[in-house]
């Protein structure tokens, strides 16, 4: 597996992903182990550890310049960051992607992946463990029943943006945003997004080895549709 190490670290130099030399043996590492863990427990169909790296990891880490980008920004809007660390959660994460590459790669970032599926969070569970990575939490549970909120809200391939919104709204903090990971733009999902929510950017991606289109599509509440700031963590 380790011999991807070079094909990972030029993926990663393309898509101006700055990675240290401890970052990119913990995403072989998280290879690895979700090499072994799909022999038992199928979290994804695909079992090339080639294509894994193409298909899973070189598309997750497409969004890391992007999010690195946003967060600055962000930080600099807002004042309230000694009560907690920046907190993203991963809805629909299976086998970890893309919250486990984020935490990964953004350390001071709080990462929680919640998954339905009790299999997957506990995959989650063991990757933190054994990698050793203190900011990744798996939950076994469905999005709507969190009590936490999060800085951002993401996705990939876990249901229509108009689904997406509204199964996680209640999770979102005050001034959060979604960050869906999607193929071809969804104009279609977007014309159909509830009141509340609104798209205000959208990045078209490349990665690398792979011919396919990618989108990022980030959203936010719309500001008359804000709700009771009392009611927020």
């Amino acid at each position: 597996m380790h011999a991807l190490a070079p094909r990972l670290r030029q993926g990663a130099a393309d898509l101006n992903c700055m990675l240290d030399g401890a970052q990119i043996q913990c995403l072989l590492d998280y290879l690895e182990l979700l090499q072994k863990w799909n022999k038992v427990y199928n979290l994804t169909a695909v079992r090339d550890p080639q294509e894994m790296l193409t298909h899973h990891l070189f598309d997750c880490l497409a969004v890391i310049r992007p999010l690195q980008n946003y967060l600055q920004n962000y930080l600099q809007t807002v004042a309230d960051r000694q009560t907690h660390p920046l907190r993203l959660l991963d809805v629909g994460s299976g086998a970890g992607l893309p919250g486990v590459v984020i935490a990964i790669c953004c350390p001071g970032v709080m990462v929680h992946c919640v998954d339905t599926v009790a299999k997957k969070a506990a995959f989650i569970q063991q990757v933190a463990s054994s990698l050793r990575i203190s900011n990744l939490q798996g939950i076994h549970a469905r999005v709507e029943s969190l009590a936490e909120q999060y800085d951002v809200i993401t996705s990939r391939a876990f249901a229509a943006l108009p689904d997406f919104c509204r199964w996680s709204e209640s999770a979102l903090s005050a001034q959060g945003v979604w960050m869906a990971m999607k193929g071809k733009y969804p104009a279609d999902e977007v014309a159909a997004l509830p009141e509340f929510a609104e798209v205000f950017h959208v990045e078209q991606l490349q990665i690398p080895d792979l011919s396919v289109e990618r989108c990022l599509v980030w959203m936010r509440r719309r500001r008359d549709c804000a709700p009771d700031q009392r009611k927020l963590g």
